[in-house]
């Protein structure tokens, strides 16, 4: 190739190359590869089975990109108006460690008067497994950031914080990635030192679209001996060279696979060597260089790839955090059921011990005048003791409940006022039917599959998995680059006062003017007038003869691709099962309440009629005794009926993602954490002594009783 052709096609190259290239950190065209506006319908069978139905697509959690901080961390600090801003560090604000105004305002007189709507209200606000979930959302802004900059993903924590303590609640556990495991089955990994580490973010690295500038200044002074050759050297004595440099570059990769270094060198030289035309000389060189990848690392789609998956981790985060408040709001409610269970238990303790003690006090007023004997005594007595260790047991069970729903709602639990104040449950479970009791068990599955931030999660983690394999694919290609570069060099200085323009043995001094001098100016104008130019181009190829990794990984991303399409359907089936056993559970939990509740009425109505019966001398105080117990157990039966209905309520609207929408909970208020309205939770009552059981009705006909 001539050198005329080597020029004609480095010229052609850059003006191509010039013509394709986005402006610096302009976003990826990728038509193909945006996050759509919803997942695609995914076929509840993984056969493709045309004649089973089909699930809904999930519905993505909106709005995308929850804020919670005045910082945008997905964008980058400019230089202006502030020039250093990006060379400087940012400071994340220090979390808040003290209580929530709206906790003192509930305390009246040393107490907690806590409904459940406050307890949620709180729990937005101070619960700290929120507060951890919620720096989540900021953490995949600064993976975006790096994304947008050409950089690989460190990804995002989206699994759930569970380290508020007491009322566990239901959830569908296991992540969307491929085989939704962590581990192996035996606690530990078989890759190296354990980890297992996925395809996730594979193929050839895409380019850096951060450009770098370059510079490097430097002087050298260097004194040498006399030479053995004064022919050589220029000078008998010693030689004497300063050499300073002033060297720049600028580099910039391109979304197209493309390549662009631009260097500009300048020196200055001086010397006493009557050899040296010019002291000082300066010279001044620049030189562009563009080089395209063909194959492997070539395209918009292949080096913006990173973009689109950090916007799709950035979908994931929001998704993992409405779970995150879905599961902490149902913990909540468990919590706070139990705190009511053990508040009512220890109030029906309390009635116990003073029914038994009324009891023994009556026994041994019965002693004194004779009508009673002294075993009768003994057995009230015991009850009493009974009754008392039975409270003391229900004390204490109330106090842990309430340590529960402090550390659950709260973010310190030093204030010695708050640490002591008992807390009084002012909510109790209202027995209305739901509409979800009656809902078609199908509408109840598609509901849940469409809301369910899990399936979700799921449904963009394959998005991801599909990057990853086309990635791959280009990766098993060859390396094929071609390149282009142009460049040029002046030269200029002052002609060498020393400067032999004679010989060895009879040297003489040039005369003035013998050599044109000129200034710095003119080598840097001789450097970009081509009047000595540099130019050509090239192709560099690189074959994997066997491409054993490149096969090994491509094969990997496939099959991590399948186990995504399993773990969905798997999550498909959790789903299922866990929506229809909660629909079960109202029906089954009404059923024991409306049993506990005649239960009760009976056991009431029997210690009445046994009460009638001691009045008249017909009974013994151990028959009294024994109808007391029933009782309390009927009493301990109702209490936790209408517990466990409560806490399977509020699990089945957790399982169906409904508890942000009927609580009238916003997203965007959560993620702040400012919750300016407090949640309205339907089917609630306010508290009410036991209801006194249906009176007897007596026989009207007493040799035919009633049915």
């Amino acid at each position: 190739m001539r050198f005329k052709d080597l020029q004609a096609l480095s010229v052609i190259t850059l003006f191509l190359f010039a013509s394709v290239l986005p402006a610096p950190g302009q976003e990826p065209p990728t038509p193909s590869a945006t996050v759509p506006a919803a997942p695609a319908p995914v076929q509840n069978d993984t056969t493709g089975n045309p004649a089973l139905p089909q699930a809904p697509a999930p519905k993505l959690t909106e709005p995308l990109f929850l804020r919670d901080t005045l910082h945008d961390y997905s964008a980058p600090r400019t230089h202006l108006p502030h020039p250093f801003a990006p060379y400087t560090a940012v400071e994340y604000p220090a979390a808040r460690l003290v209580n929530s105004p709206d906790l003192a305002a509930l305390l009246r007189d040393g107490k907690i008067y806590l409904s459940l709507s406050d307890a949620v209200a709180l729990a937005l606000q101070d619960n700290y497994d929120i507060a951890i979930a919620r720096i989540n959302l900021d953490i995949a802004d600064t993976d975006l950031l790096r994304a947008r900059a050409g950089n690989s993903l460190r990804g995002v924590p989206t699994g759930l914080v569970q380290n508020t303590i007491g009322g566990a609640a239901p959830t569908i556990t296991g992540g969307g990635g491929p085989g939704g495991t962590s581990s192996s089955v035996g606690g530990s990994g078989t890759g190296a030192s354990g980890l297992v580490l996925a395809t996730n973010g594979g193929g050839p690295a895409p380019e850096l679209l951060d450009p770098s500038l370059t510079g490097s200044l430097g002087y050298e002074a260097q004194t040498s001996n006399p030479s053995t050759s004064s022919a050589i050297a220029g000078t008998k004595t010693q030689l004497h060279t300063g050499t300073a440099t002033y060297n720049f570059g600028y580099a910039q990769n391109f979304l197209t696979g493309t390549q662009l270094s631009v260097i500009f060198n300048n020196s200055r030289f001086t010397s006493n060597s009557a050899n040296q035309i010019y002291s000082p000389q300066v010279t001044s060189t620049f030189q562009i260089t563009a080089t395209q990848h063909l194959l492997q690392g070539f395209g918009t789609w292949l080096n913006g790839r990173f973009i689109v998956q950090a916007k799709n981790d950035r979908r994931i985060a929001d998704s993992a955090f409405r779970a995150q408040l879905l599961y902490t709001i149902n913990q909540v409610e468990n919590i706070y059921w139990s705190l009511v269970s053990a508040y009512e238990d220890e109030q029906a303790k309390e009635h116990a011990l003073a029914q038994s003690e009324q009891l023994s006090q009556n026994s041994q007023s019965q002693l004194r005048l004779g009508a009673a004997a002294p075993l009768d005594v003994v057995n009230a007595e015991s009850a009493v003791t009974a009754d008392k260790e039975t409270l003391i047991a229900a004390q204490s069970n109330l106090e842990y409940q309430q340590l529960l729903m402090k550390q659950a709602i709260t973010r310190n639990l030093n204030d010695p006022q708050l640490a002591i104040a008992p807390v009084i449950p002012t909510d109790r479970v209202g027995l209305d039917r739901l509409p979800e009791e009656d809902m078609p068990v199908e509408d109840l599955v598609r509901q849940a599959y469409a809301n369910n931030p899990q399936i979700e999660q799921a449904t963009l983690n394959m998005k991801n998995n599909e990057i990853t394999i086309r990635a791959e694919k280009n990766g098993l290609l060859p390396i094929i680059d071609v390149y282009g570069f142009y460049g040029g060099s002046g030269l200029g200085g002052s002609q060498n006062p020393l400067l032999n323009c004679g010989s060895a043995i009879a040297p003489v001094a040039c005369a003035p003017g013998t050599y044109a001098s000129s200034g710095y100016g003119g080598a840097f104008e001789g450097s970009f007038d081509n009047s000595a130019p540099v130019r050509g181009g090239g192709l560099t190829i690189t074959i994997p003869i066997r491409n054993r990794t490149a096969q090994a990984d491509q094969a990997r991303s496939q099959m991590e691709y399948r186990q995504s399409q399993i773990r969905l359907e798997q999550l498909y089936t959790q789903v299922r099962i866990q929506v229809i056993n909660g629909q079960f559970a109202l029906t089954n939990d009404r059923a024991q309440v409306a049993a506990a509740q005649a239960s009760y009425n009976y056991a009431a109505q029997s210690l009445e009629a046994e009460q009638s019966r001691m009045k008249y001398g017909a009974s013994t105080t151990l028959a009294l005794l024994q109808q007391s117990r029933m009782l309390a157990a009927a009493a301990d039966g109702l209490i936790a009926a209408k517990a466990a209905y409560a806490r399977d309520r509020s699990a089945l609207q957790a399982l169906l993602a409904t508890t942000l929408e009927r609580y009238g909970i916003g997203l965007e208020a959560a993620a702040s954490g400012a919750i300016i309205q407090k949640p309205v939770i339907p089917n609630l009552t306010a508290p009410a002594p036991p209801q006194a059981p249906p009176p007897l009705q007596p026989y009207a006909n007493p040799a035919q009783p009633p049915r």
